[in-house]
C-alpha cells in the first residue's frame, strides 16, 4: 500500500470535470455535477450571498476547505469569515457547510463528508436534495452533529445561525424537475 495522499497530490489529477477531494489522506472522486445540482447550487447561493453580513462570505467551487495537509474539502457551499479565506482556500472551519445530494454523492455526504466537518468544527451542516425537495439542518453539538430540522417542499425554514435566512424550497427551486 502506498502512502497517503496529500493536497499536493490533487494538483496531479486529471482535468477531466470529476471532483476530487481528501479526507484524512483518503482521496473522493464524485462525477461531476448535473444540472439539477447547479440549479440550486445557484439559487441557494443567491439567496445566501443576498443575506450575508459583510464579515462573511458565500463561497462554492473553486473555494475549498484546508485544514490539514491530508485534509481537503470542496463544499457545494460554504460560508466562512473573510479572515480565514486565503485564495481560494478556507483555512478554518467554515460557520456553514451545504452539500447537495443526488445518488452518487449521498453516502459521502451523509457520512464521510459529514463525520469530516464535524471534526473540523463547522458548526452548521445543511444537505439539500433538490429532487425530493427536501433539506436536513444539522447543528454540531459535543463534537457530533445533531438533526435540528428536516424542511420538506413548501415548509418555512428560517433560522439566525450563521445569520438570519429565510428558505422555502419550492419557491427557491421552482418546479424544474431536469
Amino acid at each position: 500500500m502506498g502512502r497517503p495522499f496529500t493536497v499536493d497530490d490533487l494538483d496531479f489529477m486529471p482535468d477531466d470535470g470529476n471532483v476530487y477531494e481528501l479526507i484524512d489522506g483518503v482521496l473522493i472522486v464524485s462525477p461531476p455535477p448535473g444540472r439539477r445540482h447547479q440549479r440550486a447550487l445557484l439559487r441557494l447561493g443567491e439567496l445566501l450571498d443576498d443575506a450575508c453580513p459583510e464579515d462573511l462570505a458565500v463561497l462554492w467551487p473553486p473555494y475549498v476547505v484546508r485544514t490539514a495537509d491530508d485534509t481537503e474539502l470542496r463544499p457545494d457551499l460554504q460560508v466562512a469569515w473573510e479572515e480565514d479565506i486565503d485564495g481560494e482556500v478556507v483555512l478554518d472551519a467554515p460557520e456553514l457547510v451545504i452539500e447537495i445530494a443526488d445518488p452518487s454523492t449521498a453516502i459521502n455526504d451523509f457520512n464521510n463528508k459529514k463525520a469530516a466537518y464535524a471534526r473540523m468544527g463547522v458548526p452548521h451542516y445543511w444537505v439539500l436534495d433538490p429532487s425530493r425537495p427536501s433539506m436536513l439542518v444539522y447543528e454540531l453539538n459535543g463534537g457530533h452533529y445533531h438533526r435540528k430540522a428536516r424542511v420538506c417542499a413548501e415548509e418555512l425554514f428560517e433560522t439566525d445561525e450563521p445569520f438570519p435566512i429565510r428558505v422555502v424550497l419550492t419557491e427557491l427551486l421552482g418546479s424544474h424537475r431536469s
